[in-house]
């Protein structure tokens, strides 16, 4: 096997409803740019990467000067021609490299009719459990528009009658950090026996994430994802609380993992395919968390079904998966997968069983979205459509909005 050619498009795949977060929002589509790499017989393998456009898909085409000739089952070697030290230092590729491993290794897969996960040491599980992930959402067409308690306990009702959620996660940090203790109290009620998960996005102070802990400590809680910045924020909280931290923003490669576990800045590390520069990464990761009795669980960043399929093979490969992954998946309209979006079943998606990642890529559908995308441009993830003039900064102070009764977060220009 031989790489013969890289190919890099970009989509826009409709969500339900516009998502709100602690640093801006998902405009009612996510943008995902779709990496396939092609061997000398022409079979491709299939990557997935989050943002597009003419930059990132140049970013993605400029790695075939490195790897045409490259045989893809050499995942070490793909690693260190694509994120060597001069790399990391001027040009940091770690997720071009995570798409680019990801095709990879769905090619290889395909080729010896092997699963991804295989390339791992194999699978340990069949199927993967996953969290509710509760939006503030803005309304469009009939859908969303959530912003109370009953509203949000709701929208959890339906998902888990329709998904079977055992787990729900609260993306918090939009309004005042007291809407957000009204909205656990309100889903603990609703769902006494399921657990729970807050996740403000690192806005909040020490001092307040603090106050948070101790106001939802009753509850059945997982644990209390990003409340603050830092890992010496997250130490501070982590030291003054009884709820187990967690963090997807500050634990994202192997250095602030050394510091993380010699320290014992944050209990729980979320591991996401790209943002640690691929499956195998994450993987590794998760192995030296094993190690030192550290429980590891899989990070969401707004994926489709290729980005799902590897989520998939990390969880079922992780031994010490000990909570259930997150996925923005269910807030899909559609997917670019022959068959549309995958299932869940009981709160779980099962390891897809075929070849390679197990998903093939309709070509139709592909090429719908990526029309979408040209017709509707990109949006900036760091703002708020709603909020034209809204500005996020870390952490937030909060001001009066009549309009809402409650706290908006963030800045007003001027």
């Amino acid at each position: 096997m031989k790489i013969n050619d890289i190919r890099a498009t970009t989509v826009a795949v409709p969500l339900e409803a516009p998502l709100r977060h602690g640093a801006g929002a998902h405009w009612g589509r996510f943008i995902r740019t779709i990496v396939e790499v092609i061997d000398e017989d022409g079979y491709s393998g299939f990557g997935e990467l989050g943002g597009g456009g003419e930059s990132a898909e140049r970013a993605v085409l400029s790695m075939l000067p490195y790897l045409k000739g490259h045989d893809p089952l050499q995942l070490e070697q793909l690693r260190w021609k694509i994120m060597g030290p001069t790399a990391s230092l001027y040009n940091n590729r770690m997720q071009i490299h995570a798409a680019i491993e990801m095709a990879c290794m769905d090619l290889v897969g395909k080729r010896l009719n092997i699963r991804a996960c295989d390339l791992l040491g194999g699978a340990i599980r069949d199927k993967v459990e996953f969290a509710s992930y509760l939006f503030y959402r803005y309304a469009q067409d009939g859908v969303g528009g959530e912003t109370t308690p009953d509203e949000m306990v709701a929208h959890a009702g339906a998902l888990k009658k329709e998904h079977g959620f055992r787990v729900h996660k609260l993306k918090g940090g939009v309004f005042h950090p007291d809407t957000d203790v009204e909205v656990m109290h309100a889903l603990a009620e609703a769902f006494p026996h399921d657990q729970l998960r807050l996740d403000p996005n690192a806005i909040w102070s020490v001092e307040q994430s603090i106050r948070v802990a101790k106001s939802i400590e009753s509850l059945n809680n997982d644990y209390f994802e990003d409340p603050t910045w830092g890992l010496e924020g997250m130490r501070r909280v982590r030291e003054a609380i009884r709820i187990p931290t967690a963090t997807n923003t500050v634990v994202v490669n192997f250095e602030q993992l050394v510091q993380c576990i010699k320290h014992t800045l944050v209990d729980v590390i979320l591991l996401d395919t790209t943002f640690w520069g691929g499956l195998r990464q994450a993987y590794k990761a998760g192995t030296v968390l094993e190690t030192f009795q550290f429980s590891a669980a899989v990070h969401s960043s707004g994926e489709l079904g290729i980005q799902l399929a590897s989520m998939l093979h990390l969880g079922a490969s992780l031994p010490n998966l000990n909570f259930a992954a997150d996925a923005h998946y269910h807030h899909l309209k559609d997917d670019i997968l022959v068959g549309g979006k995958l299932k869940y079943e009981n709160g779980s998606i099962k390891l897809p069983a075929g070849p390679g990642l197990g998903v093939e890529v309709d070509r139709d559908k592909l090429a719908t979205y990526a029309e979408l995308y040209k017709s509707t441009g990109g949006y900036s993830y760091d703002r708020d459509p709603g909020r034209p003039s809204w500005y996020q900064i870390v952490p937030e102070f909060r001001y009066a909005d009549p309009a809402q009764k409650t706290y908006a977060t963030g800045r007003a220009d001027g």
